[in-house]
């Protein structure tokens, strides 16, 4: 299975493909992007890479994964997000779709991240047979917690990720949106 293509007002949410590597490794590559992601630090390039080519992989394995943010308009990337199962080995995180987004610091500030996530989560909730999704957010990161409240997630725990302190948010699935669909 393929992503497929979502758009909203502003954004072409498309699946992830090679016209949008150097951009997706520039992005991981900033400082400013990472500061609350990944432990911190900017990606190197071959991390970059390995993660970029899982995107489509979560795709044929779970029926779900990452897309790529792009200006509806002048076709130039943002970011990236989605659902995905990273086995992160958060307990809470076991049996559900994780949802996470990332935008390159020019996109911040926009509503990019919200507007992008809830065509997102409308998708999921009209293919997806789960219960609810959940995410992560490094305690500090008070837009994306900001982002994450708008789009239905409530704090549900404390935890230790693998790189280090995190919350859990938990949003339940919304099934009436399966119509916007045509289910």
């Amino acid at each position: 299975m393929q992503a497929p293509l979502l758009t909203t007002e502003r954004l072409s949410i498309e699946p992830v493909s090679l016209d949008h590597w150097e951009e997706h490794a520039a992005m991981w590559g900033n400082p400013e992007l990472t500061a609350f992601i990944g432990g911190g630090k900017p990606r190197p390039r071959d991390e970059s890479w390995r993660r970029f080519i899982g995107a489509p992989g979560l795709w044929h394995l779970l029926g779900y994964g990452y897309w790529s943010f792009l200006d509806k308009e002048t076709g130039v990337y943002l970011g990236t997000g989605g659902l995905a199962n990273f086995e992160r080995g958060v307990a809470e995180l076991e049996g559900y779709p994780e949802a996470g987004w990332a935008f390159a610091p020019s996109a911040w500030n926009k509503g990019y991240a919200t507007e992008a996530m809830q065509v997102i989560l409308s998708w999921a909730d009209a293919h997806l047979d789960v219960k609810e999704i959940r995410c992560i957010i490094d305690h500090a990161n008070k837009a994306s917690i900001r982002v994450a409240e708008k789009l239905g997630f409530t704090y549900l725990c404390d935890n230790e990720d693998v790189l280090g302190p995190v919350q859990v948010y938990r949003r339940e699935a919304v099934k009436e949106t399966k119509e916007r669909f045509n289910i």
